[in-house]
């Protein structure tokens, strides 16, 4: 399909749009996350909490969108959808300020997460529309490097917050102010661009997808199980002094700068190589196991640049080889199956991941290592049937 320059700039204006929405959110969803491993040590909780409580989150805020997705698909009724979610997810972080134990920090975690999958599928549709236009990569890149923009700026917020006060939870409130020009930016979005989206058919009530997407979402689950979680990581830093309380928000921004980076370069791979790059990216992330939770402090350094490698990578590529195979009438449905198995996935291995480290981190970094080597694999051998169905 032959598309015109006028298209195409409207469709990077629109990514841009929406950019604009996920850099505020994120900087307010990512400067919480930077803090929250240490935060739960503060409240009490043990490495295995931890590592339950960052993997539920990500099981609620992906699971949740396997019927989110399908309902989208139904009603196409994607800014309103996304609209909700972003008010959940936005509103929570906030209110962490008031946790006062780890059980109610939990809960709201668990709760944004919650949000995000409310609106993530909705989001995901209306911007698969528009990287259709440019190179589902190259768009997705472009998204993604703004979406890690604010969350580069948020870590920076809470390094400033936690230096002043040498406490985590007081944090929180000065994240209320991205989290309303989120809002905002959203609102703004549906004003301008209110068609976006009405391209799509409404999707039949049986929905086919391909099979080869089916073994696609299996190798995520393999990736998202060996995929270490920040919290944890920086739960070791804390406890080992690794590095000083105010400078993990900080390692955690540099890493969000590094993961927008990526997304771009690797976007604009993705385009031209297929998946293949997503396994590259696997081999480089998978190191920040070993770095991380054996080495010292430069090794810190270089663990979280590998860490925030891998998910650039993924943030360039999970998304767009989906676009790639599945029709936009089905796509809420096929984000929202696939980051339900990743999410299932990614709490699993979380949870075995903190257990672990509480008994042999040793066996913690043997175990990732072996789930993202599997992950690769796969990986690199749907390499020719993703490309085959994208022609």
């Amino acid at each position: 399909m032959t598309v015109s320059r006028q298209e195409r700039a409207y469709a990077l204006r629109f990514i841009v749009c929406l950019g604009v929405v996920s850099l505020f959110a994120d900087m307010t969803y990512e400067g919480a996350y930077s803090i929250m491993g240490p935060f739960l040590k503060e409240l009490g909780a043990s490495a295995a909490q931890v590592g339950l409580i960052a993997g539920l989150g990500e099981m609620m805020g992906a699971s949740l969108r396997y019927f989110s997705g399908r309902l989208v698909d139904r009603t196409r009724a994607y800014w309103g959808v996304a609209i909700f979610g972003y008010v959940l997810n936005l509103v929570v972080v906030p209110a962490m300020a008031f946790a006062g134990n780890w059980q109610m920090a939990a809960l709201l975690v668990v709760a944004e997460r919650t949000g995000k999958s409310l609106r993530g599928p909705a989001r995901d549709v209306l911007l698969s529309e528009a990287t259709g236009k440019i190179g589902h990569g190259w768009g997705f890149g472009v998204h993604a490097a703004m979406d890690q923009t604010g969350a580069v700026l948020g870590p920076l917020l809470m390094v400033v917050a936690v230096a002043r006060t040498q406490h985590f939870g007081p944090a929180f409130l000065r994240l209320a102010v991205p989290a309303a020009c989120a809002l905002v930016a959203l609102l703004i979005a549906r004003a301008v661009y209110p068609n976006a989206g009405a391209a799509a058919p409404r999707a039949a009530k049986r929905q086919t997808l391909p099979h080869v997407f089916w073994i696609y979402v299996a190798a995520a689950g393999l990736l998202a199980c060996g995929f270490i979680d920040f919290p944890l990581l920086a739960y070791h830093f804390q406890k080992t002094a690794v590095v000083g309380p105010a400078t993990i928000p900080l390692l955690y921004a540099g890493a969000m700068g590094v993961n927008g980076l990526t997304a771009m370069i690797f976007g604009k791979l993705f385009d031209r190589y297929g998946i293949a790059v997503l396994t590259f990216g696997i081999l480089i992330s998978l190191f920040a196991l070993p770095l991380g939770f054996l080495g010292g402090a430069s090794c810190a350094i270089a663990s979280v640049a590998c860490w925030a490698t891998g998910l650039g990578v993924q943030d360039a590529t999970l998304r767009s080889g989906i676009a790639q195979v599945v029709s936009m009438n089905k796509r809420g449905a096929a984000f929202g199956a696939f980051n339900g198995v990743y999410g299932v996935a990614w709490f699993a291995g979380s949870a075995i991941m903190g257990m672990l480290y509480d008994r042999s981190v040793m066996a913690l970094v043997v175990f990732g290592i072996v789930f993202q080597v599997a992950a690769a694999a796969a990986f690199f051998r749907l390499r020719k049937p993703l490309a085959a169905m994208a022609q």
